[in-house]
């Protein structure tokens, strides 16, 4: 889909789907069905739908410098759209325990009316939006290196839909600082953690642990979903973060810990390692397995990024429970 040396590539999905096929636990494989259109236009706009599918019919090209498509992009896209949905189905027909969906493009940078960031249509936000339409409670849980624009837009207003998002800042694509929390009934809905580049990983997890945890637990969400980069990985050449492999198990672990077992979706996003990509795979099933165990949170941090979790703990203290 993206010119040769773009790090979006479709050998991205061969190391995800290596990854996950190696994990612990059986893992059932189903394809994705197109979207509904219908669907599709709860989160995009009819006119930008049409101007993406002209634009792929006619061959495609860069919609932005760092976003192509190709003839066959209009349809991957509608696919990787509708594997939400599709997962949703699969799990209230006791199918699987939880879901995994891998597909590209990803979605979460994707807004209502305009394609970035390497994403077409934004994926998790279909979904959620598919989840509201039944009147659930959705936690969306986004631990991309990038902070997902697209989908804090979508649902800013939304009291129903919590977005929590950890990411470098400042980074692409520059939102995501601690006073975006949302706007009228959505207010307090919005949830930034912004981390300097180069934090380690224990300030990284320990501001999960002080800021997401207790905000997910007090949401008491029906299903959560996940934007599942790879690019905060310490061995992703885009992002400048220090996770292990392993701690991507331990985050999805806590995730399935908070709903009943077939209430969650992991949705890759970025991630551009293909070591990376295929051991953290691995571990990011075997955590929505549940076998990773109890996470033990670390609490310290040090630096920049303890300066600024007090600041996200500041600004988020009239609407949560936080310390």
């Amino acid at each position: 889909m993206a010119p040769a040396g773009h790090p979006e590539q479709g050998h991205r999905l061969d190391a995800v789907v290596e990854g996950a096929r190696g994990a612990s636990t059986s893992v059932v494989e189903l394809e994705a069905p197109s979207v509904d259109r219908d669907l599709l236009g709860e989160v995009h706009s009819r006119e930008y739908i049409e101007r993406i599918e002209e634009f792929c019919a006619r061959g495609g090209g860069a919609l932005d410098p760092d976003t192509f498509a190709v003839p066959a992009s209009f349809t991957a896209a509608l696919h990787a759209a509708g594997a939400g949905p599709s997962a949703v189905d699969a799990l209230d027909a006791g199918e699987a325990e939880a879901a995994f969906v891998v597909v590209r493009p990803p979605g979460h940078h994707a807004e209502r009316s305009s394609a970035m960031g390497f994403c077409l249509f934004n994926n998790i936000a279909v979904t959620a939006a598919h989840l509201r339409s039944r009147g659930e409670r959705v936690a969306i849980v986004d631990w991309d290196v990038h902070h997902g624009n697209g989908t804090q837009n979508t649902f800013y207003r939304d009291p129903e839909v919590l977005y929590v998002s950890v990411h470098e800042f400042p980074f692409y694509p520059g939102t995501g600082w601690i006073d975006e929390i949302g706007t009228g009934p959505g207010a307090g809905a919005t949830v930034n953690v912004p981390l300097p580049g180069g934090a380690s990983a224990e300030s990284y997890l320990a501001a999960f642990g002080r800021v997401v945890v207790p905000v997910v637990e007090q949401f008491r969400p029906d299903w959560i979903l996940v934007s599942n980069g790879y690019d905060a990985h310490r061995l992703d050449p885009l992002g400048g973060m220090r996770l292990e492999s392993e701690h991507y198990g331990w985050l999805s672990s806590w995730v399935a810990s908070q709903v009943s077992a077939s209430r969650v979706i992991a949705f890759l996003e970025g991630g551009y390692d293909l070591e990376a990509l295929r051991t953290a795979s691995t571990a990011t099933v075997d955590g929505l397995a549940g076998l990773e165990g109890d996470v033990q949170w670390p609490v310290e941090m040090v630096g920049s990024a303890a300066r600024v979790v007090d600041l996200a703990v500041g600004s988020l203290s009239e609407y949560w429970e936080l310390r």
